[in-house]
């Protein structure tokens, strides 16, 4: 059972409601929109049906499935309108769990306690908004009334957008599961429905829809970076096997980012500048959240050979950060590309993630472009001193998952890396 919920009037939550629940019916799975919304119910509107049996027939007179009416020219799909407004529906939102159909809830706007109905008793929620700043504050809100009942938020949804708005990490500690175009006819536009099937796509995926409802592909496993700005605009974190180049100025800040990484999971730091009791004393003085990493010192000499051996000992499901790649990259190009390859093989075979930091300068290796070439994503920090106050914006010009965010991110180095919301990014 799926909660469709959004505090702001007018961010479509009720077209996502429906447009969920026909996707769900065009992929072959019986489904059943329930109208939760006492006060102002207007899903038997956007469906063309009558207002006429409600829910509150659910349960001593029959199953849903007996009172639900089909909505026309959608086989499989049928809509339950809500009740009149001050009677309770608990009772029968609870006994729509026994449904074999998929169900799926459109929740009252607002913060009202009726609100509390449909997230106590859904397996999932996920909360719609537009891009606007006072749609995305009352999501944040809806989320965190969701949370409080220990409703499970699964993630948003974006409405008359095709892209994530710069600021939408600011407020939203939710991933994104879709972004709804901004068209005329959302339920009958073919942009708008391939969105909607996407999101019906990723919801089966996760287990919250039927076990027989198809799935187009797994999506990738994602694994966290432990930087909570970061993988809220990576939709929850990198896919498994990613090989991130990490291109940062030398006098910037960027270790902090590569230190607080270490705190996801086990971390093999190969340092090829710095000495192993020198990059220790520094993770451990920190005031960021950190790991233990294993870290290790590669040599001058055949330090291909030598991190590649180093890689492969290390445990499946970890991290490897590389500070700085210019000692490698210095390599001859044969070796050097078959070493990118055998990483990039190693990273995918053992579910484990590696970050390359590529200092930028004016002499940068020749080799630098052959890093980033075989990078499943590039991260790029530009550190800017020439205001009042120093800026740091982190883009994210190739992600191979695809979905990168098309604003750079604005962060914050002091205790962690986190966003700084002080202005706008320019």
């Amino acid at each position: 059972m799926i909660a469709i919920a959004g505090a702001k009037g007018g961010c479509g939550k009720t077209t996502t409601a429906l447009g969920l629940a026909q996707a769900i019916g065009r992929a072959g799975n019986p489904t059943i929109a329930v109208d939760a919304d006492r006060h102002l119910p207007n899903l038997h509107v956007a469906a063309h049906v009558d207002r006429e049996p409600t829910v509150d027939r659910v349960g001593a007179d029959g199953t849903a499935t007996d009172f639900a009416q089909q909505v026309p020219d959608h086989s499989g799909v049928a809509v339950l309108p809500a009740p009149k407004a001050g009677e309770a529906m608990q009772t029968q939102l609870r006994t729509l769990s026994t449904e074999t159909a998929d169900i799926v809830l459109d929740c009252p706007s607002g913060t009202r306690s009726d609100l509390a109905d449909p997230l106590s008793v859904a397996d999932a929620v996920v909360v719609v908004t537009t891009t606007t700043d006072e749609s995305l504050t009352a999501a944040a809100k809806t989320i965190d009334i969701a949370r409080r009942l220990d409703a499970t938020v699964v993630g948003t949804v974006l409405t008359k957008c095709d892209t994530v708005p710069t600021r939408y990490d600011d407020r939203i500690d939710a991933p994104i599961l879709a972004t709804i175009p901004d068209v005329e006819q959302p339920l009958e536009t073919a942009s708008a429905c391939t969105a909607f099937d996407g999101l019906a796509s990723a919801l089966a995926s996760q287990g919250y829809l039927s076990s027989t409802m198809p799935v187009d592909s797994p999506p990738d496993r994602r694994l966290e970076t432990g930087i909570d700005a970061l993988d809220r605009a990576l939709g929850g974190g990198l896919p498994t096997g990613s090989v991130v180049a990490y291109r940062a100025d030398a006098a910037s800040q960027s270790e902090l980012l590569l230190y607080e990484l270490t705190s996801a999971r086990r971390t093999l730091f190969l340092t090829t500048e710095r000495s192993v009791d020198g990059v220790l004393r520094t993770i451990e003085s920190t005031r960021a959240d950190v790991g233990r990493p294993t870290v290790r010192s590669v040599s001058d000499g055949d330090s291909l050979e030598e991190v590649t051996q180093l890689i492969e000992a290390f445990p499946d499901e970890s991290n490897v950060v590389i500070d700085s790649m210019d000692l490698l990259e210095y390599s001859e190009t044969a070796p050097y590309v078959e070493f990118l390859n055998r990483l990039d093989e190693h990273m995918c075979e053992t579910n484990s993630l590696a970050f390359l930091h590529c200092l930028k300068g004016q002499n940068e290796p020749d080799n630098r472009t052959r890093t980033e070439h075989c990078a499943d994503a590039v991260f790029d920090l530009r550190t800017d001193c020439s205001g009042a106050e120093l800026e740091n914006h982190l883009s994210i010009p190739k992600l191979r998952c695809g979905g990168q965010p098309t604003e750079a991110i604005k962060l914050e180095f002091t205790d962690g890396v986190g966003i700084d919301t002080s202005r706008d990014i320019a």
